[in-house]
């Protein structure tokens, strides 16, 4: 692409300003509310040769004129009826074109090949880098661009900031390029980082190009997503030690990590991702409703991961069913009363139900950790209401726990693992001290997912870096804001 002389561009940006019969007060306004740096005086200088102005304010003043420009259109003459515009596509619209074309039969080790190709229409060179199951480095996925290419740290790297902010980061790498880290996401589901490399290195801060790249990498997740179910590809780059058959079985359980609608955020994970056994979760999200569970089967082998399995698919079949909380804890109840005879197996959990509308929460907690309550970033109590014994059980009495939620407030909940987690010295990591990393993961505003990733990264600290048992975390907001900014 070839780039204009700061002259020739600020002669056609005047032409422009002429056209928009915009006055250099006005033109200033729009420059500024676009993030100009110059005053009003210095801008008329620039308008009439008399000053320079760097790259990319000058860009900043274009910007302004042509936004004027498109807002008043242009009056063309009526159709009976409107016609289509054929035509190839260009820009962004040609990049996903290309991908969707690439990975239509392509397989899932296919894709950086076709991310690649992709990218060529947007004039820049693209690597897909995964998160592993622990979310502590980044690793790239192998194709043309990424073979060979570092594994980089979540905690230390620029890309890992992308990672954990979820926000479109700039600088430059190890070769001097300038590039741009955006986020990979699917749906709310953070995957990785998509590390992109302009031909040219101003065009890092070009707006229109994040948002393209951002566009882009959206698609990748998806597409990521969709080749994990086919293939290996993508579990080979997660996946950075041997995983036990246990942990595999949990994990082809489990529903995404992160997800969201418009009145609810809900982000959970278990540890140890390579050797969990016993702990499992779930949700369902609809408009009107969020419906969720934590269960702890007791054990921590393969016969654990098995009741595990078989608690969620009973708490799935009666949800799905429709059954309010007490029949699905009782479902769940009677299936591993009736499949786990040969020696006594037990199941723990909560279960829930969240109105959307209106923030009424129902829950019962069967023989497991009562959950937090966090509103205006600090834990105000626990949720102690709802309450039966365990799965597996007779049941003796049991009841239905309501709390009404304000806007923000967020439900903490976890298994023993977590709090029973002892250091060297054989202090457990508790409550209190679950409380206060919650509050003060709350006092940063991270986004949720980064919230429960710190949370781990803390509890694996207290325990030199190995847990002794399963734990789970699983947060859900009400009413939480939407963060994802594609173009900050």
């Amino acid at each position: 692409m070839a780039t204009l002389s700061a002259a020739r561009q600020r002669d056609r940006t005047r032409q422009a300003q002429t056209r928009a019969a915009l006055s250099t007060d006005e033109l200033w306004l729009r420059y500024f509310s676009l993030g100009g740096t110059a005053g009003p005086l210095e801008l008329d200088a620039y308008l009439n040769g008399a000053l320079e102005l760097p790259g990319a304010q000058r860009d900043r003043v274009a910007l302004a004129v042509n936004e004027h420009l498109d807002a008043l259109g242009r009056v063309r003459a009526p159709l009976s009826r409107p016609l289509r515009v054929a035509g190839p596509p260009s820009g962004h619209l040609a990049a996903l074109t290309e991908l969707l074309r690439a990975t239509h039969e392509g397989a899932p080790d296919e894709l950086p090949a076709a991310v690649d190709r992709a990218a060529a229409h947007l004039g820049v060179t693209c690597v897909v880098h995964l998160a592993d199951y622990a979310k502590e480095t980044l690793a790239p996925m192998p194709g043309p661009s990424g073979r060979g290419g570092p594994t980089l740290g979540i905690g230390s790297t620029l890309a890992g900031r992308a990672y954990q902010l979820v926000t479109t980061q700039h600088g430059a790498g190890t070769d001097g390029r300038a590039r741009l880290w955006v986020p990979i996401i699917d749906g709310a589901d953070r995957l990785g980082v998509l590390e992109v490399v302009p031909d040219s290195p101003d065009d890092v801060h070009d707006p229109a190009l994040r948002r393209e790249c951002w566009t882009l990498a959206h698609y990748v997740g998806y597409l990521l997503t969709a080749g994990s179910e086919c293939g290996d590809a993508v579990d080979a780059v997660r996946r950075t030690s041997p995983r036990t058959v246990e942990a595999d079985l949990v994990w082809t359980m489990l529903p995404p990590l992160t997800a969201r609608t418009g009145k609810v955020l809900v982000s959970g994970h278990i540890e140890p991702s390579d050797d969990m056994g016993g702990d499992v979760f779930d949700y369902a999200l609809s408009s009107r409703s969020a419906s969720f569970a934590i269960l702890d089967a007791t054990g921590h082998d393969l016969r654990a991961s098995l009741a595990a399995a078989t608690a969620l698919a009973a708490y799935r079949n009666a949800r799905r069913q429709g059954r309010g909380l007490f029949a699905q804890a009782d479902h769940v109840h009677r299936t591993i009363s009736e499949h786990f005879t040969e020696q006594t197996m037990y199941t723990t959990g909560v279960l829930g139900e969240l109105d959307l509308d209106t923030g009424r929460l129902r829950y019962l907690a069967a023989g497991h950790p009562h959950p937090l309550l966090l509103r205006d970033g600090k834990v105000v109590r626990s949720l102690v209401a709802g309450r039966r014994p365990m799965l597996g059980l007779d049941l003796r009495d049991s009841s239905l726990g309501e709390e009404q939620l304000e806007r923000g407030d967020t439900i903490v909940l976890y298994t023993d693992g977590i709090t029973e987690g002892r250091d060297a010295n054989r202090q457990q990591f508790g409550v209190e001290r679950l409380v206060d990393h919650v509050e003060r993961a709350a006092a940063d505003r991270l986004p949720l997912p980064e919230t429960v990733r710190r949370l781990f990264a803390a509890i694996l600290r207290h325990q030199q870096g190995r847990l002794q048992d399963d734990a789970t975390l699983l947060l859900l907001q009400w009413g939480a804001p939407t963060v994802y900014d594609p173009a900050p």
